[in-house]
């Protein structure tokens, strides 16, 4: 119960803060009803309003998982920003193997198979992204590409 108060009351002070913010937008007098300034300060009350229900109403305490789970979410979060700052310089199909095979690794700790999922999961999306979605995607690095 403790951790949704905390976080109830962390996420308000941010409501407020963003209301605040939202009150600080210049409109100018050529502006529709809901423009601007209105639109965020609904936004920001709903979030307010969102987290003292949490604050006065709380679940039961969870139950956290283990810490090798938290390990484990970390290593996900740093493939993932590593893999979005890697797209730019290496293209799309490398990097998405790699983050895909490492993932995939994570879920079921077999190297073959990670690999293996890696590679089609990185040129399944490709093929997708490219040619049926139309997106202008670079399959590997600049130097290698001509």
């Amino acid at each position: 119960m403790a951790s949704d108060r905390i976080f109830g009351l962390v996420m308000a002070v941010v409501a407020l803060a963003y209301i605040a913010s939202a009150f600080q937008i210049q409109v100018s007098f050529l502006s529709d009803p809901v423009g601007p300034k209105t639109f965020p300060i609904i936004i920001g009350i709903v979030a307010a309003l969102s987290s003292m229900f949490l604050v006065f109403r709380p679940d039961p305490e969870p139950e956290w998982p283990a810490a090798k789970t938290f390990g484990a979410l970390a290593v996900a979060v740093t493939v993932l920003v590593l893999y979005a700052y890697s797209l730019r310089p290496l293209g799309f199909l490398l990097p998405t193997a790699i983050a895909a095979a490492v993932l995939s690794y994570q879920i079921a700790p077999r190297p073959r198979y990670a690999a293996i999922a890696g590679i089609c999961l990185s040129g399944g999306l490709f093929l997708i992204f490219k040619y049926a979605l139309g997106l202008g995607l670079v399959p590997f690095p600049a130097g290698l590409s001509g």
